[in-house]
């Protein structure tokens, strides 16, 4: 445990003179004037708001489907896109597809626009970029996630429980998918699907 002693300044002198502690105790001099109040100059990014801008849920075959005892194919395909708000504010979208189908029909479709938005300032627009297209989705992975497995068990099914997605591993293949096309001189792929 810390000793601390007490320091004594007389009261006259406690504003033009502020009590500082000894280097290494966990106070600190907080008037002072040298240091720039209020800068704004370092980088921030976060996650603002997060909505379901679209959901649609389609059982086209019950109820004949939940008699169905042929396991089915599940296909799930995911998208992710941007879209600048303001300076300082993005909307991404992460949307998914998922649908169950067999030898008899498709059992269910589900699809999902899940949005958040983003705010990001003093960024470079490298960061901007990889925060927008990895990190912002892969926030907003759990929230779909769930929004889809509810769905499906709403429509009468299993829940279907998606696979975690290393959004940042998808990221950085297309950038090099990318950079490899550029280099070889071809016209660069869409970015932003996922």
């Amino acid at each position: 445990m810390l000793a601390r002693r007490a320091i004594t300044t007389p009261i006259s002198n406690r504003k033009q003179n502020p009590i500082m502690a000894e280097e290494g105790d966990v106070l600190t001099n907080l008037d002072n004037a040298t240091a720039g109040n209020g800068a704004d100059n370092l980088p921030v990014a976060g996650l603002l708001s997060q909505y379901i801008r679209d959901l649609s849920v389609e059982n086209p075959k019950a109820p004949e489907s939940f008699q169905w005892t042929e396991q089915p194919q599940i296909d799930v395909q995911f998208n992710i896109g941007a879209r600048p708000i303001n300076e300082e504010i993005t909307e991404v979208e992460l949307k998914v597809s998922a649908s169950a189908k067999n030898a008899q029909g498709t059992a269910y479709i589900v699809e999902l626009a899940y949005c958040g938005l983003v705010g990001m300032r003093n960024m470079a627009d490298e960061q901007k970029h990889a925060f927008t297209y990895a990190e912002a989705p892969r926030i907003l992975f759990p929230f779909a996630r769930r929004v889809i497995a509810d769905a499906v068990r709403d429509a009468g099914f299993a829940p279907l429980l998606l696979d975690p997605i290393d959004f940042t591993a998808i990221y950085m293949q297309q950038l090099q998918a990318k950079q490899a096309q550029e280099g070889a001189g071809e016209a660069p792929a869409p970015g932003g699907e996922a």
